[in-house]
């Protein structure tokens, strides 16, 4: 009989890891973010976010920056700029290099097309921000 009782125990003590094993298991998936892992963030749709924003200064003292954005546009827009903020944009104006006709600038500021249509400038007064687009 003593047989019987130190074998059922160790049988109960299996269930009971096994059921503990089962429910950090499922507290461990439901603990994940519901948008997904880190790093796989989701975008809300029509709009951009940035993810990564770098600065520096060149040889000639001009301070530049660029930035990493990552976009979830509607059918039809892809990533732009709108007021100096990342926003989705009709594609035809990037297709077409028509930078100004996304309104980059902020209110204030002319915008101009680049010579070379490789991007635009917003300019104040005496300050120039140019923006020139790669992909």
């Amino acid at each position: 009989m003593r047989f019987s009782a130190k074998s059922m125990l160790l049988s109960d003590w299996l269930f009971l890891v096994y059921v503990l094993m089962v429910c950090c298991k499922l507290l461990s998936a439901s603990s994940h973010h519901p948008r997904g892992h880190t790093g796989q963030h989701q975008v809300k749709q029509g709009t951009c976010e940035v993810v990564a924003v770098h600065r520096c200064c060149n040889k000639n003292r001009i301070e530049e920056r660029s930035q990493t954005v990552k976009c979830s546009c509607f059918p039809g827009q892809v990533a732009g700029t709108t007021r100096a903020q990342p926003s989705c944009v009709e594609a035809s104006i990037v297709l077409q290099k028509w930078w100004c006709h996304m309104n980059p600038c902020l209110d204030g500021e002319d915008c101009k097309v680049l010579p070379d249509y490789s991007g635009w400038s917003c300019s104040s007064g005496n300050k120039v921000k140019t923006t020139k687009v790669t992909r």
